[in-house]
Protein backbone atom coordinates (compact mmCIF):
# COMPACT_ATOMS: atom_id res chain seq x y z
CA UNK A 1 0.00 0.00 0.00
CA UNK A 2 1.29 3.31 -0.75
CA UNK A 3 1.39 6.63 1.49
CA UNK A 4 1.06 9.56 0.02
CA UNK A 5 3.79 12.27 1.28
CA UNK A 6 3.04 16.16 1.33
CA UNK A 7 6.40 18.04 0.23
CA UNK A 8 7.06 21.55 0.27
CA UNK A 9 9.15 22.85 -3.09
CA UNK A 10 12.82 22.48 -0.92
CA UNK A 11 11.93 19.24 0.70
CA UNK A 12 11.32 17.68 -2.97
CA UNK A 13 14.65 19.10 -4.10
CA UNK A 14 15.94 17.55 -1.20
CA UNK A 15 14.96 13.76 -1.94
CA UNK A 16 15.76 14.57 -5.81
CA UNK A 17 19.19 15.44 -5.18
CA UNK A 18 19.82 12.49 -2.14
CA UNK A 19 18.50 9.95 -5.10
CA UNK A 20 20.51 11.72 -7.96
CA UNK A 21 23.35 11.07 -5.44
CA UNK A 22 23.00 7.44 -4.85
CA UNK A 23 22.24 6.46 -8.45
CA UNK A 24 25.26 8.41 -10.21
CA UNK A 25 27.88 8.19 -7.41
CA UNK A 26 27.55 5.30 -4.47
CA UNK A 27 26.62 3.00 -7.35
CA UNK A 28 29.30 3.20 -9.10
CA UNK A 29 31.03 2.77 -6.52
CA UNK A 30 29.70 -0.16 -5.32
CA UNK A 31 29.77 -1.79 -8.62
CA UNK A 32 33.53 -1.05 -8.22
CA UNK A 33 33.96 -2.13 -4.96
CA UNK A 34 32.90 -5.56 -5.98
CA UNK A 35 34.99 -5.61 -9.24
CA UNK A 36 38.16 -5.37 -6.84
CA UNK A 37 37.16 -7.54 -4.62
CA UNK A 38 35.98 -10.24 -7.38
CA UNK A 39 39.54 -9.75 -8.78
CA UNK A 40 41.20 -11.18 -5.41
CA UNK A 41 40.37 -14.72 -6.03
CA UNK A 42 38.46 -17.56 -4.89
CA UNK A 43 34.74 -15.90 -3.89
CA UNK A 44 33.63 -19.20 -1.79
CA UNK A 45 36.31 -17.83 1.08
CA UNK A 46 36.47 -13.59 0.13
CA UNK A 47 34.77 -12.09 2.94
CA UNK A 48 35.49 -8.55 0.81
CA UNK A 49 33.32 -9.77 -1.75
CA UNK A 50 30.59 -10.75 0.56
CA UNK A 51 30.88 -7.32 2.46
CA UNK A 52 30.63 -5.56 -0.93
CA UNK A 53 27.73 -7.37 -2.14
CA UNK A 54 26.02 -6.38 1.22
CA UNK A 55 26.70 -2.92 0.68
CA UNK A 56 25.26 -2.95 -2.94
CA UNK A 57 22.03 -4.91 -1.72
CA UNK A 58 21.49 -1.90 1.19
CA UNK A 59 22.30 0.88 -1.11
CA UNK A 60 20.02 -0.70 -4.27
CA UNK A 61 17.37 -0.87 -1.00
CA UNK A 62 17.78 2.08 -0.30
CA UNK A 63 17.39 3.54 -3.89
CA UNK A 64 14.10 1.54 -4.07
CA UNK A 65 13.00 2.86 -1.02
CA UNK A 66 13.34 6.76 -2.19
CA UNK A 67 12.02 6.20 -5.63
CA UNK A 68 8.69 4.80 -4.29
CA UNK A 69 8.97 8.35 -1.58
CA UNK A 70 9.60 10.19 -4.42
CA UNK A 71 7.15 8.16 -6.79
CA UNK A 72 4.21 9.08 -3.83
CA UNK A 73 5.47 12.92 -3.27
CA UNK A 74 2.98 15.42 -3.74
CA UNK A 75 4.13 19.18 -3.75
CA UNK A 76 2.40 21.13 -1.52
CA UNK A 77 0.31 24.27 -3.30
CA UNK A 78 0.87 26.74 -0.72
CA UNK A 79 -2.08 29.32 -2.62
CA UNK A 80 -4.35 26.58 -1.82
CA UNK A 81 -4.27 26.78 1.82
CA UNK A 82 -6.38 28.04 4.65
CA UNK A 83 -4.61 30.74 6.24
CA UNK A 84 -6.44 30.78 9.25
CA UNK A 85 -5.67 27.28 10.76
CA UNK A 86 -2.64 25.74 11.91
CA UNK A 87 -2.01 23.49 8.67
CA UNK A 88 1.12 21.77 6.93
CA UNK A 89 3.97 24.86 6.14
CA UNK A 90 1.98 26.98 8.85
CA UNK A 91 4.63 28.30 11.06
CA UNK A 92 2.83 28.83 14.36
CA UNK A 93 3.70 30.94 17.20
CA UNK A 94 2.59 29.40 20.82
CA UNK A 95 2.75 29.89 24.37
CA UNK A 96 2.98 27.43 26.99
CA UNK A 97 0.33 28.34 29.82
CA UNK A 98 2.29 26.23 32.66
CA UNK A 99 5.22 28.79 32.79
CA UNK A 100 4.27 31.61 30.03
CA UNK A 101 7.42 30.20 27.37
CA UNK A 102 6.61 31.33 23.94
CA UNK A 103 7.73 29.07 21.15
CA UNK A 104 7.49 29.30 17.23
CA UNK A 105 7.41 25.76 15.23
CA UNK A 106 6.59 25.40 11.14
CA UNK A 107 4.76 22.31 10.52
CA UNK A 108 6.39 20.03 7.76
CA UNK A 109 6.01 16.65 6.41
CA UNK A 110 8.06 14.01 8.49
CA UNK A 111 10.76 13.60 6.40
CA UNK A 112 11.58 17.47 6.43
CA UNK A 113 11.52 18.19 10.49
CA UNK A 114 14.44 19.80 11.84
CA UNK A 115 13.75 20.85 15.22
CA UNK A 116 17.09 23.04 15.47
CA UNK A 117 15.49 25.17 12.85
CA UNK A 118 12.09 24.88 14.03
CA UNK A 119 10.44 22.67 11.76
CA UNK A 120 8.39 20.05 13.45
CA UNK A 121 6.57 17.22 12.03
CA UNK A 122 2.65 16.89 11.73
CA UNK A 123 3.12 13.61 13.08
CA UNK A 124 4.70 14.56 16.01
CA UNK A 125 2.72 14.72 19.54
CA UNK A 126 3.02 18.85 19.70
CA UNK A 127 2.40 18.80 15.71
CA UNK A 128 -1.15 16.91 15.86
CA UNK A 129 -1.89 19.29 18.41
CA UNK A 130 -1.68 22.42 16.81
CA UNK A 131 -3.05 21.24 13.34
CA UNK A 132 -6.73 22.80 12.53
CA UNK A 133 -6.21 25.26 15.18
CA UNK A 134 -6.93 28.88 15.52
CA UNK A 135 -5.72 32.32 16.83
CA UNK A 136 -7.00 32.29 20.50
CA UNK A 137 -7.26 28.63 20.81
CA UNK A 138 -5.93 26.16 23.29
CA UNK A 139 -3.64 23.29 21.98
CA UNK A 140 -3.93 20.63 24.75
CA UNK A 141 -1.14 17.95 23.68
CA UNK A 142 -0.68 14.88 25.33
CA UNK A 143 2.81 13.96 26.71
CA UNK A 144 4.68 11.46 28.15
CA UNK A 145 4.29 12.91 31.52
CA UNK A 146 0.95 14.28 31.28
CA UNK A 147 -1.54 17.16 29.29
CA UNK A 148 0.44 20.16 28.27
CA UNK A 149 -1.46 23.39 27.30
CA UNK A 150 -0.42 25.70 24.73
CA UNK A 151 -2.07 29.24 23.45
CA UNK A 152 -2.43 29.74 19.62
CA UNK A 153 -0.42 33.19 19.85
CA UNK A 154 0.00 33.81 16.20
CA UNK A 155 0.02 31.65 12.60
CA UNK A 156 1.86 32.80 9.74
CA UNK A 157 2.89 31.29 6.29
Amino acid sequence: MSKVSYYTAEGLKKLRAELNQLKDVERPKASQAIAEARDKGDLSENAEYDAAKEAQGLLEMKISKLEATLANARLIDESQLDTSKALVLSTVKIKNQTNGMEMTYTLVAESEADLKSGKISVNSPIGKGLLGKSVGDVAEIQVPNGVMKFDIVEITR
